[in-house]
């Protein structure tokens, strides 16, 4: 280095080490998000799917998390739904923090009777205490049953319903789709 400048090259690699160690350890602290994924960890996935399930409990046909609500919210999440984003982390943590003071359990290791006593807790808005206030577990209920439902009823091309199931479930054709030059001669 010349004269003129005001850094070392010691001082240089110092601060380049820094950096990198710096990013480094970021990394390692963000949520675990398997490649298949964009925005949702594996502990929010594995919530929101045994609440899916309980939304749209499995019987003779496919329950919520079987019928791709996690990857649809998660899709939608990373394009058009992505104002919700901070509502599903406050409210995925919120439903982990309160499952663990009332039960002493994640909400995955509770019966199905405690999760939907819970769930109707959450919509009728009686959790007040804590990340509920203001009404929010009722907002965030709606929101993630209305998005379950978006994900179990529609087209799989947005990233839910695969193979049709919901589709076959209530006994409809599946939906031609159209493109552009339909109408061709």
């Amino acid at each position: 280095m010349d004269s003129g400048s005001k850094i070392s090259r010691r001082d240089f690699i110092k601060l380049a080490a820094l950096g990198a160690g710096s990013l480094s350890l970021i990394a390692g602290c963000a949520p675990n998000r398997p490649s298949g994924r964009a925005v949702l960890s594996d502990d929010d996935a594995g919530l929101l799917g045994a609440i899916a399930d309980r939304i749209i409990p499995p019987d003779a046909w496919p329950g919520g998390r079987e019928n791709g609500v996690v990857a649809f919210i998660d899709r939608q999440l990373a394009g058009p739904y992505r104002r919700f984003t901070e509502d599903y982390r406050r409210g995925l943590d919120a439903v982990t923090e309160s499952c663990l003071e009332k039960y002493r359990k994640r909400f995955e290791s509770l019966s199905a009777e405690e999760q939907d006593s819970f769930l109707r807790e959450m919509e009728s808005g009686s959790l007040r205490d804590g990340k509920w206030k203001a009404g929010f577990s009722t907002r965030f209920f709606a929101m993630v049953r209305n998005h379950a439902m978006q994900a179990y009823y529609g087209s799989p091309r947005h990233g839910g319903n695969p193979d049709y199931a919901s589709y076959k479930m209530i006994g409809l054709d599946f939906p031609p789709v159209i493109g552009q030059n339909r109408y061709r001669p």
